[in-house]
């Protein structure tokens, strides 16, 4: 089929039909065909993408952007890199002095115990130096760690390194029922202290230690849903 064009006041479209017999057509009708015609898929299988589109406009923004920038640069595009290499220089010295920035405040990561392997007994000890001195973040935190220590010690635990305490929390609540609402309290406290900014105080502390004796003469309730029994 073949179009041929016109203008406003022009004779009417003629279109070819079978037999190439010209047949008269009005330009609205001929211009709705050819978009009819054109909005077949067979015509668009190679255009780019949605995300190619997105990609595209994207690049042109930020040319047209380091564009302008080196415009109103002084010395023009030369000016504009030395700019940016003076501020990936101050961005390294500020990096290289102040170093990686780090979670605050806290002596600890995520792991309930930042340092190598010690016993309940040295946890202990640590936290009542720390009581002692007034420190009361740092005895909480050995506090917490003694608990933890303890029950790996007892089996009731399986050491496993980079547990958090509240992982540590609500597994000890399983087989220590009566004592799961304090664990978790506990490891709350030692939460707030080594992740949330938070300042813990003698009160806080005494709880911790509270509960780490009563877990000493706690006995373990067996799980009834894994043995089948009761303990």
């Amino acid at each position: 089929m073949t179009v041929t064009g016109g203008t406003t006041g022009a004779p009417p479209t003629q279109l070819l039909a079978d037999g190439d017999v010209p047949v008269d057509i009005s330009r609205v009708p001929a211009r709705e065909a050819a978009e009819r015609e054109l909005s077949d898929p067979m015509y668009h299988q190679n255009d780019p993408s949605l995300l190619q589109r997105g990609l595209d406009r994207f690049w042109e923004w930020l040319d047209g952007l380091f564009g302008a920038a080196s415009e109103a640069t002084p010395g023009g595009t030369i000016g504009l890199v030395v700019i940016v290499l003076a501020v990936i220089a101050l961005v390294a010295a500020l990096w290289w002095r102040l170093g990686t920035p780090q979670r605050t405040p806290g002596t600890a990561g995520d792991s309930l115990f930042a340092d190598g392997p010690r016993t309940a007994r040295d946890h202990r000890s640590a936290a009542a130096r720390h009581a002692s001195a007034g420190r009361w973040n740092e005895a909480v935190q050995e506090r917490m760690r003694a608990i933890v220590r303890s029950l790996e010690e007892r089996t009731l635990l399986d050491p496993r390194p980079g547990r958090t305490a509240d992982e540590a929390a609500a597994e000890a609540g399983r087989s220590l029922p009566s004592h799961a609402d304090d664990l978790r309290l506990a490891a709350r406290a030692f939460d707030d202290v080594t992740y949330g900014g938070r300042t813990a105080d003698e009160a806080a502390y005494r709880r911790v230690e509270q509960l780490d004796t009563a877990l000493e003469r706690t006995r373990p309730t067996l799980d009834t849903t894994s043995t089948g029994a009761p303990a």
